[in-house]
């Protein structure tokens, strides 16, 4: 089975997930440079406003990285051209369909990978030409579907014929491995890098993660359509309080309304938004990229090992 970073060209199999105002251009340089494909979230942000990070990252490191593109974002059609101007070589997308600049960016010669939550979606955007697809279990932090990774992966792998990156819930090297055994040809990592020591979030905010266990997250907002995991505080509390009340989404958004900044930007770990995935209670300390990363692939390597001569 081939691995994603041969159509990558990166030393590892693995993504760098686009966590909306964590994974800048500094951030993905690094994660690039580390053997990984960085990505640059677009978050909030417009075209100009990621430009700006895409020649930051540019000018950081010269390995492969992307741009992680939210369709949603008002400005993605602006985001759509700029990623072409710019010459970037890798993009993901998420939360909708990019069908409509799919034929642009191929023309660029811009490999494509959407983040799918069902294999329907799945099968509509390889068909669309997508180069790969991210299957992205309920287990990942922030915003998420509500599917596991163990029954995604293998779903989404029958009903396409382009690789299938997994992501949600893979910390460790059995992770990594169970993910190659449901078929996957690579893994797009965000919890476990958060706990890195290039990872540009506040130090509270890795501590959250570091002392968090498996129960230690919850799923907000499901009753409006806008589900995100992240670690139960006291926000999240509030939240799920008015939420079970029949709160509406406009009310709700009071609650996350700079809760995101507050977490990443000011270390607020009662009323900030703590995104994270259940793996948290696997995440023990803060380390290099680069340690996380060679670790990762070789314990890998030693689960697939150990278990061959099992059988």
């Amino acid at each position: 089975m081939k691995k994603i970073n041969e159509l990558l060209h990166t030393q590892y199999p693995f993504i760098q997930g686009g966590m909306a105002n964590i994974a800048t251009g500094e951030f993905a340089a690094a994660s690039s440079n580390a053997g990984a494909l960085g990505l640059i979230a677009s978050g909030g942000m417009d075209a100009e406003a990621i430009r700006a990070e895409v020649r930051q990252c540019r000018a950081l490191t010269d390995k492969p990285f992307g741009v992680n593109i939210m369709l949603m974002n008002p400005d993605a059609d602006a985001i759509a051209r700029m990623v072409i101007e710019e010459k970037i070589p890798v993009v993901t997308t998420g939360a909708g369909n990019p069908g409509k600049y799919m034929a642009a960016w191929k023309e660029a010669g811009i490999i494509v990978i959407p983040v799918v939550s069902s294999a329907i979606l799945a099968k509509r955007l390889a068909e669309t030409g997508a180069d790969a697809l991210v299957a992205e279990g309920t287990e990942s932090g922030g915003h998420v579907g509500d599917i596991t990774t163990m029954a995604l992966v293998p779903q989404v792998v029958d009903a396409v014929d382009i690789p299938v990156i997994a992501a949600g819930g893979i910390a460790d090297g059995r992770g990594v491995a169970a993910a190659y055994a449901l078929g996957a040809s690579g893994i797009q990592l965000g919890t476990v890098l958060l706990a890195s020591d290039e990872c540009p979030i506040h130090p509270n905010y890795k501590q959250a993660i570091l002392k968090a266990r498996d129960r230690s997250t919850v799923v907000t907002g499901k009753s409006v359509g806008a589900p995100v995991r992240i670690i139960k505080n006291r926000m999240a509390k509030a939240y799920l309080q008015k939420e079970a009340a029949g709160a509406d989404r406009m009310e709700l958004e009071k609650f996350t309304l700079g809760s995101l900044r507050k977490a990443v930007q000011e270390g607020d770990t009662d009323n900030g938004s703590l995104m994270a995935g259940q793996i948290s209670g696997l995440v023990h300390e803060i380390r290099p990229l680069a340690e996380i990363f060679r670790s990762l692939d070789a314990e890998a390597r030693e689960v697939i090992m150990k278990l061959e001569s099992q059988i």
